[in-house]
Parts: C-alpha cells; sequence; structure tokens
C-alpha cells in the first residue's frame, strides 16, 4: 500500500506560517484555543494570514478571509485547527470557507470538542477538498497542546516549573534562592508567563519569596499581558506584601482538584505551577501535572530544601517516569522539556 503523499511545499510552509500567527495570540484566546490559519490564492501565493481574536471576537478563518478578499476563490485554507461547525457567539467557519468559495482545506488537528467537530465533514460534503493531519505533530505540541489536553481531560493542562541546582535544591541551607539559574532562563520563564492563564503557588512560596508571579521583560517592566496570580493554601497572605492585591486568587484548600476547579470556571486553560515544592508534590501524587520544566543551573549546594517534597512515592517501583521531549541549554543552564511516561 503506497503512504499517503506529504504536503506540498506551498502547504506546508502556510501551515508553518500559521503556527506562527497562532504563536502571537497564544494566552490572549482562553478558553477558545488559539488557531492560526492562512488562505493561499488559486496561484498558492498567500493572500490572508489569521489567528483567534479573544473570545467574542472573529476565529482565525474569518480573519484570514477578510485579508484575502476576493482571491480566496478556488484557492486554499490551511488551518491550525479543523474549523468550527456549529453556531457560538460567532458563525461557523466552515459556512465561511464556502462563502469565500475556498476549494481545498488542509487541517494540521481535528477538533476533539464534540460542540464544534464536524467541520471538515460539512466541507467534503459541499465538495471542497479536505485534508487532516498536515505537521499535526508540530502544531498539536504548540499553542494549541493546553486547549487540547483541557478539552480531551475536561482540566486545565499544568506545568510544573522548577529552578534547582544539580542536587535538586530550590535554596541554600538558610532559605535564599535568588538566584540559582542565570538571566537567560529567568527571561525565558516570564516569557512563558506572559502565554499562561494562570499561574499557582502555595502560601508557603508567598510568605517566604513574597513573588510577584507577574510577566516582566528583561528591565523589569510589565509585559502587556498579565495571567492571574494564584496562591493556594489556608495561611492568611502577609499585608502589604506584592501579592495581597485584589486581583489575587487566593484559595483556601490544599486540593488539586479543586484549585482546577476553581481555575476551570473562570475559563483557564493553560496553568503553570511555580512553588512550593509541598504543592508540586501534591500535584503529582495527584496525577495532575502535564509537562515539567526544568531548569537546572551547574552549580551545587548539598543542603537546602528540595525542589520536590512528598509525592506519594514509597517505594522505587512507585517512581514518577518522565518522558523527554527536549534538552537544551539556556544561557549558562540546561532545561529539561518533560512529561510523565505513559503507563
Amino acid at each position: 500500500m503506497t503512504a499517503p503523499a506529504g504536503p506540498t511545499p506551498p502547504v506546508e510552509r502556510a501551515m508553518r506560517r500559521a503556527l506562527e500567527a497562532s504563536v502571537a495570540v497564544h494566552g490572549a484566546t482562553s478558553p477558545n484555543p488559539p488557531v492560526g490559519a492562512v488562505v493561499l490564492d488559486a496561484a498558492g501565493e498567500i493572500v490572508g494570514v489569521g489567528a483567534t481574536a479573544p473570545a467574542g471576537g472573529p476565529h482565525a478563518e474569518v480573519v484570514a478571509l477578510r485579508q484575502a478578499g476576493e482571491r480566496a476563490r478556488g484557492g486554499t485554507a490551511v488551518v491550525t485547527l479543523e474549523p468550527c461547525a456549529h453556531h457560538g457567539r460567532t458563525p461557523p467557519c466552515a459556512e465561511a470557507l464556502l462563502g469565500a468559495g475556498i476549494a481545498a482545506v488542509h487541517v494540521a488537528v481535528a477538533d476533539p470538542n464534540p460542540l464544534a467537530a464536524g467541520g471538515a465533514e460539512v466541507l467534503r460534503r459541499a465538495g471542497v477538498e479536505v485534508t487532516v493531519g498536515t505537521l499535526a505533530d508540530s502544531v498539536a505540541a504548540g499553542p494549541l497542546r493546553a486547549w487540547l489536553h483541557a478539552v480531551r481531560a475536561g482540566r486545565p493542562h499544568v506545568t510544573w516549573k522548577l529552578a534547582a541546582t544539580l542536587d535538586g535544591r530550590s535554596a541554600a541551607a538558610d532559605g535564599t534562592s535568588r538566584w540559582i539559574t542565570g538571566p537567560e532562563a529567568r527571561a525565558e520563564v516570564h516569557e512563558f508567563r506572559s502565554h499562561v492563564d494562570a499561574i499557582v503557588v502555595g502560601t508557603g512560596t508567598a510568605l517566604a519569596d513574597d513573588p510577584a508571579l507577574t510577566a516582566r521583560y528583561p528591565d523589569g517592566t510589565d509585559r502587556e499581558r498579565q495571567p492571574l496570580r494564584v496562591v493556594v493554601g489556608h495561611s492568611d497572605i502577609r499585608p502589604g506584601s506584592r501579592l495581597d492585591a485584589p486581583d489575587v486568587l487566593h484559595l483556601r484548600t490544599h486540593s488539586p482538584d479543586d484549585v482546577l476547579k476553581a481555575l476551570t470556571d473562570r475559563g483557564a486553560v493553560d496553568v503553570l505551577l511555580e512553588g512550593g515544592p509541598r504543592l508540586a508534590g501534591a500535584f503529582l501524587a495527584a496525577n495532575r501535572v502535564d509537562r515539567v520544566l526544568a531548569y537546572l543551573a551547574p552549580a551545587l549546594l548539598g543542603a537546602g530544601p528540595a525542589a520536590l517534597a512528598d509525592a506519594g512515592v514509597g517505594t522505587i517501583a512507585g517512581i514518577r517516569r518522565l518522558q523527554v521531549d527536549t534538552v537544551r541549554t539556556v544561557g549558562g543552564d540546561v532545561l529539561v522539556d518533560a512529561r510523565p511516561a505513559a503507563g
């Protein structure tokens, strides 16, 4: 049996451009997915590029079609997520593509949401050539990763970020921890913060470190988009501290599921867990960590708090194995990007 042909160079370039467009809006569209779309005219030239607007605004396909205008007729739409087929706050994107006279559609990932799925079939029934799976792995690992997980699992995607020495210490014996990692790693974390919906820490970290939990540029100024700041635990936040503010959500619970339910109710899809070791252990013990970003400094302390406390592992047979996706250097540090191993 002959394997299906891969995407043509123009379609592959268009999908990579659509992926870039989705990166630009990552974090600004929740609870809707950050989708990118590109329209090629009949000659294969890019005539429209779009990305999902914040909730209530136009979807990526509509933005790209408006930019393309009449040049979309007889052309090709390249979209990171299957066009929707339902009436929500906006009309179905599948109908918009048909109305524009699109002749072919290339989709990276099928929509797992039963309320919105079916756009590919609507298009096929109308005579449009539809291909699903174009650069699917790259797209699924990109800005759509958290949204796809949230739809399938019914809860936000949780990334645990830690910074530690090579011997696993998150602070020195006297409690000092600034700075274990270098400026490049810290800048990357702030960039990551600007794309998530919420940052979560425990009251222990809030009291010990007085963190701001904001997304900042290297010069210390705030980025344009800020995530919801969340503190978990029963202790009071210290009056006058940086988290003693009306825009901070204080959840007086130790249950990861209660935390995620509260964040789901607020439309959060992508959650960053930053500390401390007991809270991270609770989330790991409850199987509520979906990604681990471990920034490891080439340094040793020998004593001091560990980056992770009790995670429900009592014997080596219960060890929590991770599947490493990438390992790379960030300045003078090493980043291990991993996820729980299957099975």
